[in-house]
C-alpha cells in the first residue's frame, strides 16, 4: 500500500529537500523523452519510484495475520504476500502520479518531475500491479479475495482523494489493518487477528501524521502522538496474552522471551527518532522519523506473529529489517 510519505505505506534524506532541487533540478518530460536513459538509471528510478526498501515491511503483515488466525504460512499465506506486494507497489506508483505536480514543486528530484519515469508508466504500472494482486488473491480463495477488494479500493482512494484530507491518516490505518486481515483471510478466521490489525493500524496511523509535516516540519505535536503510541503497543505487547477460563497458561521461557524481544526492536527503532523530531521538528528529523516508523514496522509484525504463538514466524520476519536498512541507504523510503 502506498505509504503517506513517498501508506499503507516513506535511504533517509542526507539533507533537506531543497538542496537535492538545487542539485538536480527539473527536467522536462520531452528531455526524457528524447534522451533514452542507459538501464541501470531507469532501475534506479523504479526503485525509487517504488520505494524498494519500504516493500520489506510489507510481507510481515499477512504472516502476522495468518499467525494470529493459528495458521501456519503456506500456499495461501504466499499469495496473500504476493497481493500484498503487487498492491502495496501499485499506491507507491500511483502516488507519484497523483503527487507529480506538487512534486514538480517541491521534490523535482523525484522519477516523475524529474523526467526518469513517464506519468504514464506510472499509472500504467498501477493499474497492472493491482490487477495483478486481485488475480492473486482469487487465487488464495473468496475470503481473502474479500478482503484484498476494499483494499485495493483504499489505497486507490488514499492516493486520489483522501490523502490530503482530514481523513488521510485513518485511510492509511484502514489500508495496513487490511493488509494484516488478508493473511487471516487465508484461513477464514478474520477475529482472532482483529486486535493485531488494530495495532498495526494504530501506528500506522501516528506514522501517517508525522509525514504529514516531513516536508516543511515545524510541528512536534505528531512526533510526541507517536511516542506515545509506541509506548503504548510496546507496554501491550510485552504483557502476557490473558487466557480464557479452562484454557492453559500461555508457554513461558524461551516462547515468551522472543515477543519481548522483538517488542523492545521496535520501540528501539522508532522512540529515538521520533522523540529528536519532537525536540527539533525541522524537515530533516522529521524525515528521518517518518523512515524510521516505516521500518518499524518490521519488529513490530514479527512481535505480533511471536505474541500469537508464533516466534518463527516472528523471527522470519524480523530478519527482513536488516535487508531494508542497508537498501534504504541508497534508495529513499520518503
Amino acid at each position: 500500500m502506498s505509504t503517506p510519505t513517498g501508506p499503507p505505506g516513506p535511504t533517509e534524506p542526507t539533507g533537506p529537500k531543497g538542496q537535492a532541487r538545487q542539485a538536480r533540478g527539473p527536467v522536462s518530460a520531452g528531455t526524457a523523452r528524447g534522451v533514452r536513459r542507459p538501464a541501470p538509471e531507469r532501475v534506479r528510478a523504479w526503485a525509487e519510484l517504488l520505494r524498494l526498501p519500504a516493500l520489506f515491511t510489507v510481507p510481515g503483515d499477512a504472516l502476522a495475520g495468518a499467525a494470529a488466525a493459528g495458521a501456519r504460512p503456506g500456499r495461501r499465506t504466499a499469495l496473500a504476500v504476493g497481493t500484498s506486494l503487487c498492491l502495496y507497489q501499485a499506491g507507491m506508483a500511483l502516488n507519484d502520479w497523483a503527487d507529480r505536480e506538487e512534486d514538480a514543486v517541491t521534490r523535482a528530484h523525484r522519477p516523475l518531475p524529474s523526467g526518469r519515469v513517464r506519468p504514464g508508466a506510472a499509472l500504467t504500472a498501477a493499474g497492472t500491479l493491482t490487477a495483478a494482486g486481485l488475480a492473486l488473491a482469487a487465487c488464495a480463495g473468496r475470503s481473502a479475495f474479500a478482503v484484498a477488494a476494499p483494499l485495493a479500493a483504499t489505497v486507490w482512494a488514499y492516493d486520489l482523494k483522501l490523502k490530503h484530507t482530514a481523513a488521510g491518516p485513518a485511510a492509511m490505518a484502514a489500508a495496513r489493518s487490511l493488509d494484516l486481515l488478508l493473511g487471516a483471510a487465508t484461513t477464514r478466521a478474520l477475529r482472532p487477528a482483529l486486535p493485531s490489525a488494530v495495532a498495526l493500524g494504530a501506528h500506522t496511523c501516528a506514522v501517517t501524521l508525522v509525514s504529514r509535516r516531513e516536508a516543511e516540519g515545524g510541528s512536534a505535536t505528531a512526533p510526541l502522538l507517536g511516542l506515545a503510541t509506541a509506548a503504548a503497543l510496546t507496554t501491550a505487547l510485552t504483557r502476557r496474552p490473558g487466557t480464557a477460563p479452562g484454557q492453559a497458561a500461555p508457554a513461558a521461557g524461551r516462547a515468551a522471551v522472543v515477543p519481548a524481544a522483538l517488542a523492545a526492536g521496535y520501540a528501539l527503532t522508532v522512540a529515538r527518532p521520533l522523540l529528536h523530531a519532537a525536540l527539533n521538528p525541522s524537515p530533516p528529523l522529521t524525515q528521518r522519523a517518518v523512515g524510521a516508523g516505516i521500518r518499524a514496522m518490521i519488529p513490530l509484525q514479527g512481535a505480533l506473529a511471536a505474541r500469537a504463538g508464533a516466534p518463527g514466524t516472528g523471527l522470519l520476519t524480523a530478519a527482513l529489517a536488516p535487508a531494508a536498512a542497508r537498501l534504504a541507504r541508497r534508495v529513499s523510503v520518503t
